[in-house]
């Protein structure tokens, strides 16, 4: 009952800011018309504003979830008409902000301590606001900060939200044979995941440590320091970031910012953190990167809102390496073969026929910039192949796709002119070198070593164990089991003496 007043409640939102002949332009808008006359709000509406006006409304009214689509979409510029971009990037940090008061005194709540005993200098005024939480300037030890404030009552709003989207899963899992391909009750249960870690804001400060640590001294990227003292469930205090926002492209000209370096080092910013430090950004919408204008020839990127992060399993991560490898190597019988290595796509599947499949949709795209590419086709026409091959959606994967998404539509509006392959393939070509050669080998044998030193030693305690608890007969066949593997086990620890002095002699000759 709950989700359908929900329900309810967002087609009177929607009917409110007259967004239905947009929405529901079909046969039955009449009986949407007719339903009108149960509520009297909606009898006489304004609908003065431009549609992207009403559109953005729209979000802002529904939620935080509908925020973070809108969010979303605004990245796609490329996909939307100008009325309707312009109004969405709004989302992005501009979202009607709460009172600044109320903001102060859960500052001062959380800290348990007056703002003006803490901070030098506070705005009352936000700097920013979005779907969750809302920014404000301050001072600290004469330092430029920003404190961000959870905007209140916003765990209240997600758990009604969540549970709708549940309830349509669920639904949609009842009604359509589809969905066991397609997974939308765990697809729910992943975003779930992922929206309330957005919403412990500790959490965040971690997530931003760990990321500033994995590009410490780098020139590609710059993470601001963490006041962790200073930081609550609900607080966050970190550095001022002076930058300038990717999408605001005027200024980058301004600043003479070299457009082209900057563009591939977001590509190989992206690749780092997904395949070498297996932790990513994952909301990487343009009110979350500004540019260091320092070094306008080589410019630096500068991110905040670390509340969404991503990780790969280790299987999941070699095998996407794998694929974006033989993909950019044109290799698409590996591609097909690591499909059904992985379980992606049944194990009856003709290798053979799905490689065709594949070859017919990305050849076409290879050798262009990112403006001659309709990755939208691209990716209806891959959509046709997986129900073809009755092929899963993979839910763990969803949050790099939403950035894969982000970061294609940041790329296409920052330079459509950039050669994705030519940007991408080497960082693949060393991935390859790095991980899938004899060193890395060694490496994965040498970090095991003391696993398998301590399954040597534990050979006589197991013994007496099974001595205890087993029979004659079966304490016979245990014995020789055993045996076998104590001399496995030292061929193993051979192997391991073996291969760390192969490594030595590697550092040596290097």
């Amino acid at each position: 009952m709950k989700q359908i007043l929900r329900l309810i409640k967002i087609y009177i939102i929607i009917m409110r800011n007259s967004l239905d002949k947009d929405l529901f332009n079909f046969k039955y808008l009449w009986l949407m018309k007719f339903s009108r006359v149960f509520f009297p709000n909606l009898w006489f509406r304004n609908s003065s504003l431009s549609r992207g006006e009403r559109i953005k409304n729209t979000f802002e009214e529904l939620g935080p979830i509908f925020v973070k689509l809108g969010q979303t979409i605004s990245t796609r510029k490329d996909l939307l008409p100008d009325d309707i971009a312009e109004e969405l990037v709004k989302l992005q940090d501009k979202v009607t902000p709460f009172p600044g008061e109320q903001a102060k005194q859960a500052i001062e709540l959380a800290l348990n301590d007056k703002v003006e005993n803490i901070f030098d200098d506070f705005d009352i005024k936000s700097l920013a606001s979005a779907s969750v939480a809302q920014v404000h300037a301050a001072k600290l030890n004469n330092n430029e900060v920003v404190i961000k404030v959870l905007r209140p009552g916003i765990e209240k709003l997600i758990v009604k939200d969540i549970n709708l989207m549940f309830f349509i899963a669920k639904t949609i899992d009842k009604v359509w044979e589809e969905s066991k391909r397609l997974k939308p009750v765990e697809i729910v249960s992943e975003y779930e995941k992922i929206i309330f870690g957005e919403l412990d804001l500790v959490k965040e400060a971690s997530n931003a440590n760990l990321l500033k640590r994995n590009f410490t001294d780098s020139t590609y990227l710059y993470v601001p320091e963490v006041y962790l003292e200073y930081t609550r469930t609900n607080i966050l205090v970190m550095e001022r970031i002076f930058g300038i926002q990717i999408s605001d492209k005027k200024e980058l000209k301004n600043k003479k910012i070299n457009i082209k370096r900057l563009a591939e080092k977001g590509t190989e910013i992206f690749f780092t953190q997904v395949f070498q430090h297996n932790f990513f950004h994952a909301d990487m919408h343009p009110g979350n990167i500004f540019v260091s204008y320092e070094n306008p020839d080589d410019p630096k990127y500068c991110a905040v809102d670390f509340g969404i992060m991503g990780s790969l399993s280790d299987s999941d991560q070699k095998y996407l390496a794998l694929n974006f490898q033989a993909f950019f190597q044109r290799d698409y019988k590996k591609v097909a073969e690591l499909h059904v290595d992985s379980g992606w796509v049944g194990e009856n599947t003709r290798i053979s026929e799905l490689e065709n499949s594949i070859r017919s949709v990305c050849e076409p795209i290879f050798e262009k910039p990112l403006k001659d590419i309709s990755f939208g086709n691209v990716l209806l026409q891959l959509f046709s192949v997986a129900r073809q091959y009755d092929m899963e959606v993979q839910p763990q994967l969803v949050l790099l796709q939403k950035t894969l998404l982000n970061i294609e539509g940041l790329g296409r509006d920052l330079y459509p002119d950039l050669d994705l392959w030519v940007t991408a393939k080497p960082f693949f070509e060393k991935w390859a070198k790095d991980n899938m050669g004899i060193k890395s080998i060694i490496r994965k044998i040498s970090k095991n070593s003391p696993m398998l030193i301590n399954e040597i030693s534990d050979f006589p305690e197991t013994m007496s164990l099974i001595r205890k608890k087993l029979n004659e007969n079966d304490l016979q066949k245990e014995i020789k089991k055993m045996k076998s593997d104590i001399k496995n086990s030292r061929f193993k620890n051979t192997v391991l003496f073996l291969a760390l002095l192969l490594m030595i002699l590697l550092e040596i000759t290097q």
